[in-house]
């Protein structure tokens, strides 16, 4: 366990799965009195979630009227919109102004649909636009639905020497990230689970006559819905949160964030991935080309239909995103699986390995993940389109090598 960064002040930190110990190590102290909290060392009395709910407490707490800055994944889906949302209105509670931000893009039509039909107090900011920002005006930052691998934010917050205050997410752990309080299970269906839970334990008590509460709960049963495949793929905490929520949430409102439809682009981006699939061993892998920065959400679209297909349980879709604004240039790749001994996690991490700084390019949860690779030297746009030909076929020939490396191990490529 790496040490607060403060080494004149000790933060208790909280490291828990979904079991309450045994996939993330446990310190033997999980908690200790500091500014009045109370203490929670070596409570077994304590059920796990009591545990949780009053270190959570306890570190809201010690905060107390502050500002947080709360980072969502570069490209955020329901279930990291709606969680942090939840822990905004938890904050607030303990007088924390918290701001929602992220530095990519809403392109996906269903994601688009909920932050305008309710409200959710979003904003994009550039990594350029928040270096400029004053930063000391935050006293902690805040991941949610994510630990920092999909966040090209955090780096900038961590050089300005804001802390980490909490992380909750349900991917596999990516990296020891110090923090003061870390609530990470991978077994849990959802992040969105993981904050009703909280609302459940009272961190906040949701009211249907309050508006922002509705929509809130409205938000946070589209994440908790996307994240566990319409609910068929949850668990007993994910019909037990849904259960909750199902007091508060409009149904009409959820239907009108449901009732959109795929843009052209994101039917051409399928329509590319059908035409150049290639499956093998019930894997399907195709490559889509070249994409817009907006069409970045047609990438896990695509997956999800090439899913679909006959005899096929895994498919993995990836193309070269271009944002001209920064010019900047990414390799990302999305993969959905509905074979239940395939850990997404395991898959990718094992495909493509780490950074220079040893940071995994990708990782996953249950029955799906993702990946994103900076083009690097290569980065830039070109006017020769044979350039940019030659360019493509580098990266997919080199991905479909590693790619069928792990499906057909026995085979040299």
């Amino acid at each position: 366990m790496t040490q607060p960064t403060n080494p004149d002040v000790e933060h208790p930190e909280l490291r828990l799965d979904s079991e309450g110990g045994g996939a993330i190590s446990m310190p033997a102290t999980i908690g200790s009195s500091v500014g009045g909290a109370t203490a929670l060392e070596h409570r077994s009395d304590l059920p796990s979630e009591d545990i949780r709910v009053a270190a959570l407490k306890a570190t809201l707490e010690r905060h107390r009227g502050e500002r947080q800055i709360v980072l969502l994944q570069d490209f955020p889906d329901p279930d990291a919109l709606s969680g942090a949302w939840a822990y905004q209105l938890i904050a607030k509670q303990y007088n924390i102004h918290c701001d929602l931000v992220y530095a990519g893009a809403l392109s996906h039509q269903e994601n688009i649909a909920l932050v305008k039909l309710t409200g959710l107090p979003t904003k994009k900011i550039s990594t350029a636009s928040l270096k400029d920002k004053d930063l000391a005006n935050y006293q902690g930052c805040v991941l949610i639905d994510n630990q920092g691998t999909t966040c090209q934010l955090l780096e900038p917050i961590r050089q300005a020497g804001v802390p980490i205050t909490v992380i909750i997410d349900h991917h596999s752990l990516q990296e020891d990230l110090n923090a003061e309080f870390v609530d990470i299970r991978p077994s849990t269906r959802a992040t969105a689970t993981i904050l009703t839970q909280y609302l459940q334990a009272g961190l906040l008590k949701l009211d249907s006559s309050i508006s922002e509460h509705v929509k809130c709960a409205t938000a946070l049963m589209h994440g908790l819905r996307s994240d566990t495949n319409r609910l068929m793929q949850a668990q007993e905490e994910d019909f037990l949160a849904a259960g909750y929520l199902s007091r508060f949430y409009d149904a009409q409102l959820l239907n009108a964030i449901l009732q959109v439809y795929r843009s052209k682009r994101v039917m051409e981006v399928i329509q590319r991935s059908l035409t150049n699939r290639v499956v093998q061993n019930n894997f399907s892998i195709a490559g889509v080309g070249y994409l817009r920065y907006e069409d970045r959400d047609a990438i896990p679209q695509a997956a999800d239909f090439l899913v679909t297909e006959e005899n096929v349980h895994t498919a993995m879709v990836y193309g070269i995103v271009r944002d001209e604004d920064d010019e900047v240039e990414l390799v990302i790749g999305s993969l959905r699986t509905s074979k239940l001994t395939l850990d997404p996690d395991e898959f990718i991490k094992e495909a493509f390995g780490k950074n220079s700084e040893g940071r995994f390019f990708g990782g996953g949860r249950f029955t799906a993940g993702g990946f994103e690779i900076p083009v690097g030297f290569l980065c830039g746009f070109n006017d020769n389109t044979e350039f940019s030909k030659m360019k493509w076929e580098v990266f997919d020939n080199q991905i479909k090598q590693k790619l069928l490396r792990l499906v057909n191990p026995t085979d040299s490529y």
